[in-house]
């Protein structure tokens, strides 16, 4: 509440001074009222981030990076079965790579028969499809599924933890040490949140991991027959608005965990808690976070890797030219009120025929209220054939 200035009990105003003396309290007036606005406006553009009952927590714009939150996320801890983030990121880049199918059957072992903890029950020397293998560590966190995947992709549980802590290297993840894919305790075993972060990151950029992410419930059916029904540990793909991936993880050790991460329209974001005190408050302080971030901020697409943007002229060609496209999606944090002014520059790089679909063919740099935000590869849409004698030929007869 602001108070307004008074005149003085034992002030009267004359005839030749009262014009000077409104003047002098209005001017006062004006400015009391001009600060106060302008301190309710820095408080709503400076909501902070809410309080977090969890020994650590990230939360992130999954389009931009942006780190929205966060406490202890360096805070080296257990985490669970968030372990398996890095066990499907790996699963996930060898389908990609060819190495791996989801139709590919797998003889499970006797060692990954007898993990305990979250499971699939699966039989030791039944043959099972990858793509069930999958399904059931997305959705029900299976040890044993992991476990038969890690010995398919490198032969052992131990050689495919080196590949975990390779990917650890690559993503900069410089608080972790993997010693086993399942996340069951370990005290040599660690991570952050902010290294859960990093990695799950890199797991939703993978469309694959949608295709199960959501999944609420479904039946593993064994090589005899014998059905072992299966839910999602992660509730809020059914419970909160625009949630469709995350991996649980609890020990008592580490306490509740979870990565999440939720999407309304074009905004995404990724929620981080370690070391919740059980399952329901871990659920709600995600969803408390992604509350913050939806009303708050908001994502603004700058370069949609699908679209044309325009043409660049070729040397050598019948064509003449070339549509090209940004290398990437991407997009820039703002507040859920801002207007931001976006411009772009456009660089070619005068490309020759031939040119495949898929080259880099120029450069666009993205400024924001005239400052650089960013740079990113332009790409040609379309194969572009070097000209030939006969189109040089049928060029001369139409010119004629």
């Amino acid at each position: 509440m602001f108070l307004l200035p008074t005149r003085p009990k034992d002030m009267e105003f004359t005839h030749n001074g009262c014009e000077k003396i409104k003047e002098k309290y209005m001017k006062k007036l004006i400015v009391i009222l001009l600060i106060g606005a302008l301190a309710l406006t820095c408080f709503v553009a400076a909501a902070p981030a809410p309080d977090v009952n969890a020994r650590a927590y990230v939360l992130l714009s999954a389009d931009s990076g942006d780190v929205l939150g966060s406490e202890n996320a360096q805070k080296h801890t257990q985490i669970a079965s968030m372990v398996k983030i890095m066990t499907l990121n790996i699963i996930f880049e060898r389908i990609e790579n060819g190495s791996l199918s989801v139709d590919d059957m797998i003889s499970v072992s006797d060692c990954a028969a007898s993990m305990g903890g979250s499971q699939a029950f699966l039989e030791a020397g039944g043959v099972y499809k990858v793509d069930e293998l999958i399904k059931s560590i997305v959705v029900a966190s299976a040890n044993d599924s992991c476990v038969a995947l890690a010995e398919h992709i490198s032969g052992s549980v131990e050689g495919f933890v080196c590949l975990m802590n390779e990917k650890a290297s690559e993503y900069e993840m410089e608080n972790t040490k993997f010693v086993n894919c399942t996340g069951l305790p370990d005290q040599d075993q660690y991570s952050c949140a902010e290294d859960v972060g990093k990695m799950f990151m890199k797991l939703i950029e993978k469309p694959e991991f949608f295709e199960y992410s959501g999944i609420w419930m479904f039946d593993f059916v064994h090589p005899g027959g014998r059905v072992t029904s299966l839910s999602n540990t992660n509730k809020l793909v059914r419970f909160y608005q625009g949630c469709d991936g995350g991996k649980t993880g609890y020990t008592s050790e580490a306490g509740s965990c979870l990565a999440a991460t939720a999407k309304r329209g074009d905004t995404r974001f990724v929620a981080i808690v370690v070391g919740a005190e059980n399952s329901k408050t871990r659920n709600a302080e995600v969803s408390k976070m992604f509350n913050y971030a939806f009303a708050n901020y908001k994502n603004v697409k700058v370069l949609d890797k699908e679209e044309e943007i325009g043409k660049f002229a070729v040397s050598g060609s019948k064509e003449k030219e070339v549509g090209y496209r940004a290398a990437s999606d991407r997009g820039i944090l703002e507040d859920i009120a801002a207007k931001p002014d976006i411009t772009y520059d456009y660089v070619s790089f005068n490309p020759v025929a031939p040119i495949k679909a898929g080259d880099e063919i120029g450069r666009v740099v993205v400024l924001k209220n005239g400052e650089k935000i960013m740079e990113e590869k332009l790409l040609a849409m379309s194969d572009i054939n070097r000209r030939t004698f006969k189109d040089l030929l049928d060029e001369i007869t139409e010119n004629w």
